[in-house]
């Protein structure tokens, strides 16, 4: 019991007042509900009933319920809700596409996002001439933009080098280095190469003359802007608050203010609008088992943002066209996807694995032993990588126990050679024959003829139609969707499905929905949310207007799950004990309290509407107007956010709290994300959504119960 304790300690310093201590510590005292009898079938008089069973499968096959999801499930009956749902591409998602249409770049294909918005490697390819400077204005504009920045970028690093040089051999020369630095500005991004502006030509761009600009009309603002060259856009940026960066994008289409902010940086804008979409889609797509799967193989085959400077420019088609069609499909076909992919085959480096034997293994020995000084070899890859095909086995289909060995993994490692990415002004998969490693490989007792990109294939399909493989994805699907421990007989059967189906996704899907184990009480509200599920089901849950992601985006990082942030290949886990900290759980407890008072920057919720459509509650007896009116409140917010009753500790904390100022106050203070907390991105895309009708003002009683009920153990509970 000391963590409790020490728990309770951290809550009340945290808030101050105390207010959490009751909501957050129940969660630690009272333990997940223990997960089916592995062994027997659950008897029907333990089943979930009702509309039990309705909340049971929106918390499990969805990111959470929002209002009104109940009754809607309820009147097309479970099956047929759950029918639809395992047939995306019937239902209609035309609500979720508008709102994706303020981020163009991201329906561009990857060639072109490169092109159109360049990585470093492309600028570098055209600051070294092996590639052209875009004919086209607006492109040009962005390549001196991110030429100037790559340029100040590497002069800074030059310099810090030079100097702990120096450093090291003369430690009193570190004065004088100091001395001769120059000092930038926060937000400069000047060509060190670029002649300094005079004090006129500078306050051509900076203070009222910047305000000028922005206040053009947007067709003028816009060629007015293009116009500049990297060291007056640099001053015309620094000279801008948020507030007057999001002007300068007002009026602009959804392409012209992706290319404001490409100005301020081609990589942040790709980077900032992956992760703003992807939690966009999860929040508002109505294929939410789709959203819900492709978030599951996106784990799965996990892939780490910050591998290398062009794997955020691969990550939209690695959702887009790898991972999302074939969410729902055969297994094999997702397999052989994700082992072409570009991120994949950079993340987990098999895009510089060539053959010891291979063509260009014979012919990188010798061009050393002729010239072994070479500057330009270095860097190039120059021999087997085991890293894709350890996880292929490990992680992406056998399993740790699946009955390979480190030979095997040799052996796929050869056979997987050549599978590499085009120079990356493309991007896309290529097999190079000459990286191939030659001859025959045996893998788990099977011999793999020469034979090209048709060795990996074969391996592929064998991987993919293992009974392992089939076991150890059927128990991942099983603690995602069931408990943390499943029954081995669901287990058994998912397997045997997978079997019979040749790997279909849905079949296994559908043997789980309709196995008496899914649908057992001892596995209701058994899951704990990961921080994406638990952002995702509040805003959901609230029925939230997310008009900039970006603050939530950052919310996630907060909470220690970042998208695309896993740097190891195993992806988070699903689990509760990783997610089950006192310093998690108060991060939560501050999230939500943010979150329902309006205080996470680009969201909104409008509790007045919300409780105005849902059911009224009796009036309790014997309670004065105050207090019924209070009770009744949080009664309605329970049935909105929850979907059931309360618990009475969870309630008594929450109606004892609906006074408290410093609950707001403390939360913002610990957890507050504004959109300055995220410029320039934020602000501009700020200026994307679309205009609003006054709001009515925030009713921060309810505010306060449902941030509280947001963070309850009852919510946190899947």
């Amino acid at each position: 019991m000391s963590h409790v304790k020490s728990f309770s300690r951290r809550i009340h310093s945290s808030f101050e007042a105390g207010i959490a201590t009751g909501l957050c510590a129940l969660l630690l005292l009272q333990p997940l509900p223990a997960s089916a009898a592995k062994k027997k079938k659950i008897p029907p008089s333990t089943q979930l009933q009702s509309d039990e069973r309705i909340l049971h499968a929106l918390n499990r096959f969805t990111f959470g319920p929002r209002p009104g999801d109940i009754d809607r499930v309820r009147q097309i009956g479970l099956d047929r809700w759950f029918d639809q749902q395992l047939h995306p591409a019937k239902i209609d998602d035309s609500a979720l596409d508008a709102r994706l249409d303020s981020f163009p770049a991201m329906k561009l294909q990857q060639a072109e996002l490169l092109h159109r918005y360049p990585s470093p490697q492309v600028l570098r390819q055209v600051m070294d001439g092996r590639l052209p400077m875009p004919t086209d204005p607006v492109e040009a504009a962005i390549y001196r933009d991110g030429i100037a920045r790559y340029q100040q970028a590497k002069a800074k690093q030059d310099a810090a080098q030079k100097s702990a040089e120096m450093a090291k051999n003369d430690p009193q020369s570190m004065n004088k280095a100091d001395d001769d630095q120059v000092t930038a500005f926060p937000g400069d991004r000047v060509d060190p190469a670029t002649p300094a502006m005079s004090a006129h030509e500078e306050q051509l761009y900076s203070g009222l003359e910047a305000i000028k600009i922005v206040n053009l009309p947007p067709e003028q603002r816009m060629q007015r802007i293009l116009s500049m060259t990297p060291a007056e856009l640099a001053v015309f940026r620094r000279s801008l608050t948020p507030a007057e960066l999001a002007a300068a994008g007002e009026g602009l289409t959804p392409q012209q203010r992706e290319i404001l902010m490409a100005l301020g940086g081609g990589p942040r804008l790709v980077g900032s609008e992956v992760l703003a979409t992807r939690l966009i889609r999860d929040v508002y797509s109505e294929r939410q088992l789709e959203a819900v799967m492709t978030d599951f193989w996106l784990n799965h085959f996990n892939v780490y943002i910050r591998k290398n400077q062009n794997e955020p420019y691969l990550l939209p088609a690695y959702e887009r066209d790898t991972i999302r069609p074939h969410a729902l499909g055969k297994f094999e076909d997702l397999l052989v996807t994700t082992a072409k992919s570009p991120a994949m085959l950079l993340y987990l480096d098999n895009a510089q694995s060539i053959g010891p034997n291979s063509i260009a293994a014979t012919r990188g020995a010798r061009a050393r032993a002729l010239m072994p000084a070479n500057p330009a070899a270095k860097g190039r890859p120059q021999g087997l990588n085991e890293n894709y095909a350890r996880e292929l086995m490990e992680l992406h289909t056998l399993g740790v126990n699946g009955g390979y060995t480190q030979a095997d993994v040799t052996q796929v490692a050869r056979v997987f050679t050549g599978w590499t990415v085009e120079p990356l002004r493309n991007g896309e998969f290529q097999f190079e024959e000459r990286r191939h490693e030659p001859g025959t490989k045996t893998v788990l007792g099977t011999q793999i003829h020469e034979g090209g990109e048709r060795e990996g294939l074969q391996v592929l399909h064998m991987l993919a139609t293992s009974p392992a493989t089939a076991k150890f994805v059927s128990r991942k699907l099983a603690i995602r969707f069931v408990s943390d421990d499943p029954p081995q007989s669901l287990i058994d059967a998912m397997s045997a499905a997978w079997l019979a189906s040749n790997g279909d996704i849905a079949t296994v899907l559908r043997t789980m929905f309709d196995a008496p184990e899914f649908w057992s009480q001892q596995v209701y509200r058994a899951k704990m949310k990961t921080p994406l599920e638990f952002v995702v089901s509040s805003l959901r849950a609230s029925n939230a207007d997310v008009t900039n992601p970006l603050p939530l985006v950052n919310a996630l990082d907060r909470l220690g799950m970042p998208l695309y942030g896993m740097q190891t290949p195993n992806g988070y886990s699903w689990l509760a004990e990783p997610w089950v900290s006192t310093g998690a759980l108060v991060n939560r407890m501050n999230f939500s309290i943010t979150l329902a008072g309006e205080r996470v920057g680009g969201t909104y919720i409008d509790w007045t509407s919300l409780l105005a459509a849902s059911p009224a509650q009796v009036k309790p007896a014997a309670m004065d107007d105050t207090t019924s009116s209070a009770s009744a409140k949080e009664s309605q917010l329970e049935k909105l956010l929850l979907g059931q009753p309360a618990s009475e500790q969870t309630r008594s904390t929450v109606l004892n709290q609906i006074d408290s100022q410093a609950t707001q106050q403390e939360a913002e203070k610990q957890f507050g994300i504004r959109t300055r907390d995220v410029e320039p991105m934020g602000a501009i895309l700020n200026a994307a959504a679309p205009a609003q009708p006054p709001r009515p003002p925030v009713d921060r009683e309810a505010a306060t119960m449902a941030g509280l009920l947001l963070g309850s153990p009852e919510f946190q509970r899947r």
